[in-house]
This record gives structure tokens, sequence and C-alpha cells, in this order.
């Protein structure tokens, strides 16, 4: 047993042995001799009496995809304890939408129905019809979306029969998505659902293709802090033409149109993977796993980008706006490296975050020594090859899989989409991440720790025994790391800051990190174990 093996085993040690036996299989050790990463234990139920950071299917399908859709209003049909996840929390920054004179679309439109006691007990279908009627009055949107809660699936409202009403008293789209919270193990199980609704009511149903020779959609990248914006400048200026970024900043319209794009790039994994998967299945599009975070990261997404399509021209563009871009930012990147080369971090963040700012540190001279997801599945962690070989269990099964055959009209190679020929494509995919990731694991280097779902007890004991200049979680562990004497960074809303994303974001990441790391405020606080008479770190802030 190694050094490391010990300290993990001493941190399990409180368990009780049915809990120590379970979250072993949580943690793995990045050994560089092995071939292979070794099995994980992913998407299973946290153990009851654990403080996890995760959150429930409603809050995965209406807090991180159909919210942010801007011309889409959307209504939680629940208690107002739901409710609140209709604001307040994540943002996703929007552009205004004037198609038309009527349309001024600024932001996301959420509301609730407010359920109380009678509607619990007499149902609460009357009361999210009448609801439908008043905010399409007020409001005139385009589409509607309207996201159970745990109330309404237990005392069974019909949500996708009113939404079917009111389609045909309104003459416009209304998608019930029945993402009560209890449904799956974790917000994951939400994408999934808004993922299939997505694509069978509205994907596809769009007939105007946006002009240019390369047009693509990016998937997965919910522009919290303007990110999507940061990235269609550096798309647009190399030649791309940037059909929809979903969900962030996007409308219903470009939705619809999904279909014909050229590309789709995948940035988060895990919360859309499945629209890139039925869209390949559906209509052929090919989609390619990208990382727009870090400088390095970018450079090597965008010239795999430019590969797929074969196109000199295009390569020669990419190459011109990544040897400018670089070297603009790289001087400034250099006095933030002064500061933060040498220090370590964690990350507990959802999505590929967790993976993919592990680059950008890096770019700063910073090391992950520990990572993991919250709500990820295997092959967020060991890469796309183990999915043949994941077992369907009790909690997946709640989620209904749609069944897509290619569309007898609209389907076409993926190399017809690129434009190559069918032999260029299938060498294009032993060079490129075509249809596929890679997951986290390859990128750890030796003795750094991978841990799914990670609880309050074992942040608290990994950081006694690490003891991370940095830490990257989300909206509610960051406080937990503050009580603790360490700094935090939360990656869900980016503390209000970003974008971190493209070579922007890059500046304003390494600005914001090197402005925690130098807090004095972090000197006034003594840590846990230094009270305990234990020895501090001399990396410690």
């Amino acid at each position: 047993m190694t050094e490391t093996d010990g300290q993990l085993a001493e941190m399990l040690e409180s368990y009780p042995e049915t809990v120590k036996k379970n979250r072993k299989k949580h943690l793995v050790i990045k050994n560089e001799a092995a071939e292979s990463c070794p099995q994980i234990e992913a998407n299973t139920r946290t153990i009851p009496g654990i403080i996890s950071q995760r959150g429930c299917a409603y809050a995965g399908c209406k807090g991180v995809v159909v919210g942010p859709i801007k011309d889409m209003l959307t209504i939680t049909h629940g208690p107002v304890g739901c409710g609140y996840y209709s604001w307040g929390t994540r943002r996703n920054k929007a552009r205004a939408d004037k198609t038309t004179p009527k349309d001024q679309v600024y932001s996301q439109l959420c509301f609730t129905t407010d359920m109380q006691e009678p509607d619990i007990v007499f149902g609460g279908e009357k009361k999210l019809a009448k609801m439908i009627d008043e905010v399409v009055a007020l409001y005139h949107p385009r589409a509607i979306n309207i996201c159970a809660t745990c109330p309404v699936g237990l005392i069974g409202d019909d949500i996708g029969a009113v939404a079917k009403a009111a389609m045909e008293r309104h003459n416009i789209q209304v998608l019930a998505y029945n993402c009560e919270g209890y449904k799956g193990v974790s917000q994951s199980a939400g994408h999934h659902i808004a993922n299939n609704t997505i694509m069978e009511k509205i994907v596809g149903t769009g007939t105007e293709r946006k002009p240019g020779k390369h047009v693509i959609n990016l998937l997965g990248e919910y522009n919290i802090g303007g990110d999507g914006w940061e990235l269609e400048r550096v798309l647009t200026e190399i030649g791309y033409t940037v059909n929809c970024v979903l969900t962030g900043d996007s409308s219903y319209l470009n939705i619809k149109t999904l279909h014909l794009a050229d590309l789709n790039l995948v940035q988060c994994h895990r919360s859309i993977n499945y629209i890139a998967e039925m869209m390949e299945t559906r209509y052929g599009t090919p989609w390619l796993k990208v990382n727009f975070i870090g400088i390095e990261a970018m450079n090597q997404s965008l010239r795999q980008l430019a590969q797929c399509f074969g196109d000199p021209e295009l390569e020669a563009k990419t190459e011109v706006v990544i040897q400018r871009e670089t070297a603009r930012v790289t001087a400034a990147l250099d006095q933030y490296r002064k500061v933060c080369a040498g220090k370590t971090a964690f990350a507990f963040v959802g999505g590929s975050r967790s993976h993919h700012y592990q680059y950008l540190l890096r770019d700063l001279g910073m090391e992950v020594m520990v990572a993991g997801y919250e709500f990820a599945h295997r092959d967020d962690y060991e890469g796309r090859q183990v999915i043949p070989m994941i077992k369907t269990d009790a909690d997946s099964k709640n989620i209904p899989e749609l069944h897509l055959s290619p569309d007898p009209e609209k389907y076409r190679e993926a190399h017809e989409h690129l434009s190559i020929t069918k032999e260029q494509y299938e060498e294009l995919k032993k060079e490129v991440p075509l249809s596929y990731y890679e997951g986290m694991y390859p990128n750890m280097k030796g003795g750094e720790v991978m841990i799914d779902d990670c609880n309050h007890h074992e942040i608290e004991e990994l950081v006694a025994r690490y003891k991370p200049d940095l830490i990257f979680s989300g909206v509610r562990d960051k406080y937990v790391a503050h009580k603790l004497g360490v700094a935090s960074k939360q990656l869900h809303s980016y503390d209000y800051s970003g974008p971190y994303a493209g070579y922007n974001g890059a500046l304003n990441f390494a600005r914001d990190v090197t402005n925690a790391l130098m807090t004095p405020a972090w000197n006034l606080i003594i840590p846990p174990w230094e009270k305990n008479g234990n020895e501090g770190s001399e990396n410690h802030a």
C-alpha cells in the first residue's frame, strides 16, 4: 500500500463498514503504470445521511438545460420552495432578441404555480392551465416549458395533457417535462429528460439554414459569464457560422434548426451528450468533443475542429488566430503565473469542468491534486469505451429512452455533413475525438485522486491531508472550504465573474485565481489541523 492509499484508507475509517465499502468504490488513485483506468463507481444513489453536493432531476432539467433558453417561458409546477430555483441561483447571460417588432426578449422568463395544500389534495392541473393562459396573455412567448417537481409526480397531475390542451388554445408549442426531483440519482437524470424532450419535440422542425460555408452548433455551453460570446467571437473570425449555443443565449428558433448545422461541438459532455448522439443517429450529424478552457486546450480544439472540414483556407486562418490570440495573452498570463506557480488545487465541480479546468490551471503552473464530479457517469471518468459495459439499473430505467432511426428525408452520412469522403472521415476519427470523449482519468497525473460525489466529511479529510491552496467547487460547498481556511472559487456561476472560456476567459480566470490566492483574509483563519497541533502547509496562504 502506498502512502496515498494509506491516507485515503484513514479518511474512510470513521465510516460504518457498509458505508466504507461503498465509498471506497468511488475513489481512484491515478497509477501511471496502469494501462487503463480502474473501474470507478458513479451515477449511483448517495448514501442516506451523507451530506452530498448533488442536485435533483428537476434542477438538472430546469436549472441547467431548459431554463437558459431565452425565448421559451418556463413554468415550475410545484410548491414555491422548488420554484426558488426559478431565480437567484445560476445565471445564464442572453442578448436581446429582436427578430420581429413584438419579440423583445431580453432574459429568461420563469414562473411557479406555487402549489398549496389544497392543490396537493385536489390536484393542480386547473391552476397550471390558468397560469399558462395568464402568461401567454402577458408575455406572448414563442413556446413554453412546464417542469414538474416531486409533489406533482406523487399526486399524478397529468402535465402532458395540460400542455396539449394549451397548445390547442394558444397555437404555440407547450412542452411538459416529467422531471420530478426523485427521478434518477442526481441532476444528471434531469439533463437526460430535457435532452429527450428537446430532441423529440423541437430539433428538426425548422427549415432555414444560416448562411455560411461551415455552420456549427456549440452544445453544452451555458454562457454563465459570457463564455459563449467569447467563443463565438473567435469561431466567427476564423470563418465558422455559429448556428446555436445550446443552451446558453439560445433561442427556440435556433434550436429548431439544430439539425441544419454541419457539426456539433460538445463542451459539457455529461449534460448534452444525449442530444449529440441522437442527432448523429437521426440526422447523421457528427459531433466533436472540445475543450475551450485553457490556452493550450483551446488551441488544440480549434485545430481539431479545422481538421474536420478538410479546408486548407480554414486551417490557415485558424493558425493565424491562434498565433495572434496566444501572443496577446501570454505576457499577462506570465505575470499571474509568478503567483500561481507551484500552488495546488482541488476541483469538485459538475459537467466536464473538473476535467477542463485542469488544463487552464496547468497553464498557470498549478496542479489539481484531487478532482471529482457531483453527478458524473463512469464514462466521464473512464472514457466512452466503457459505455457498453455499464449495466442499466432501476434508477436509469425511470428515464425513457428515445429509440430513433435515420430520418428518411433529412439524414446524411457524417462525412457528407463535413464535405469529405467516407475514407477521409474514417481516418479523421483516428486523429480527433469525433463521437468520443476520453474522460478525466488520462489527464490526471500519478498519485492524483479522482473521487465521485465527494461529501463534506471527505472534503474536510482531503483538505487536512493534502492542504490545497485553492478549492474549486459548486455554490454550496465553497463555504465548507472557507471554514477550513482555504480560498474557494465556485465554478457554477463563477462568483459572478467571467467569462472563463477562450483567450479572454483565461485572463479573467488567472486574475481571479491570483486575487483569491493573495487575499490577506486567509492569513486570519487558523485551519482545524493547525488548531489541533498538526503541522501546517508551507503552501497555505
